[in-house]
């Protein structure tokens, strides 16, 4: 090891598998990065133990902070196979915005987690500026985080992301599902591929099984497997304001792990069943490869994955129209009914 051109015995730390100069080092660097995404609500100095935000300008007569937590999960494999990770920061903020949208709040700050055997800068650097874009495009600051460095953990060139979010709405303003009723529509706004769930039935069915490769364009598609499978995560924060600004929304589900069935029945109350039909939109290339390359029931399909639906609202059947007609690429795909569940049409 060499410091200032003086040669020095690694730290029994480093030989340990923790390297504290490679920490600072990184930290110093995407230090640019971070501040780009500061509103004049953060309050603490870089480096602080804790990250501190004003809540004094907010104007909100009742304001209820929402906070969520979550990760990427298994498509952070496909970064390390490809060397490919700004996406994987990006896909870590949008699905906490979308997360968080569907009560209705709006994204204040952020915070990521992020673990690894050993830290490499380059991993490090792509995924501090994917979140920084994506927090900046939502007008909301990165405020913190923590690099863990843990070699009897994880496996070499392994890492995970987590992270947390906060959001503010006004307590009147919560969406809930507490006023969906029966003749209500259904509004579909596309996904732009799988977004962060399923990718362990995906890798297994295209990578493991039929041995696609990620830098070849596999069949149906139009790019690489790779591509297509690392495309972020697409933030709603934009349509819902806009939505929220020309009708009233009763309802709001963000379609990841679990897909329709078990997200939006989390927004239907007593008494009101969704019924989805599935024959009205197209799903993405990616989605028919997956199936019929694993030879995967369409209902097995619509449990796992998205099927190119990220978000599903519900307003007032007399408004579905204006929203479709507002909302690039959105669609009516279904309609709220007596009953309990929901049920798709095939």
């Amino acid at each position: 090891m060499e410091t200032n051109g003086v040669k020095t015995k690694p730290s029994c730390y480093t030989q340990s598998g923790v390297d504290i100069d490679a920490g600072d080092r990184v930290k110093k660097r995407i230090s640019k990065s971070i501040k780009q995404t500061y509103t004049k609500c953060v309050l603490h100095k870089e480096g602080a133990f804790g990250a501190m935000f004003s809540m004094s300008n907010n104007s909100m007569e009742k304001p209820v902070l929402v906070s969520s937590m979550d990760g990427v999960g298994t498509k952070v494999k496909l970064a390390v196979s490809t060397g490919k990770h700004y996406g994987i920061g990006c896909d870590l903020v949008n699905h906490s915005i979308n997360d968080i949208l569907t009560c209705g709040a709006k994204p204040l700050f952020f915070l990521d987690y992020f673990a690894c055997a050993k830290q490499n800068d380059d991993v490090v650097l792509q995924l501090i500026d994917g979140m920084s874009t994506a927090c900046k495009a939502a007008g909301m600051a990165l405020i913190g985080g923590e690099t863990a460095q843990m070699s009897d953990v994880y496996a070499p060139e392994e890492y995970d992301l987590a992270a947390c979010i906060v959001g503010v709405v006004d307590e009147d303003d919560i969406i809930n599902g507490s006023k969906i009723t029966p003749g209500n529509s259904i509004i579909g706004i596309p996904s732009s591929g799988l977004h962060t769930n399923g990718y362990t039935l995906a890798r297994k069915v295209l990578i493991e099984e039929c041995g696609y490769a990620l830098d070849k364009v596999a069949p149906r598609l139009r790019r690489t497997l790779g591509e297509d499978l690392l495309e972020p995560h697409r933030s709603y924060l934009d349509e819902v304001t806009k939505i929220r600004e020309i009708t009233e929304v009763r309802g709001i589900a963000h379609i990841t792990g679990g897909g329709f069935e078990g997200n939006v029945s989390r927004i239907l109350p007593d008494h009101c069943k969704s019924k989805i039909d599935t024959n009205v939109w197209r799903p993405q290339p990616i989605f028919s490869l997956i199936q019929k390359s694993g030879n995967i029931p369409k209902e097995e399909m619509y449990r796992v994955f998205n099927m190119g639906i990220g978000l599903v609202i519900v307003i007032k059947q007399s408004d579905k129209n204006l929203v479709c007609n507002q909302i690039e690429g959105s669609i009516c795909i279904g309609e709220i009914v007596k009953g309990s569940g929901v049920e798709l049409e095939f």
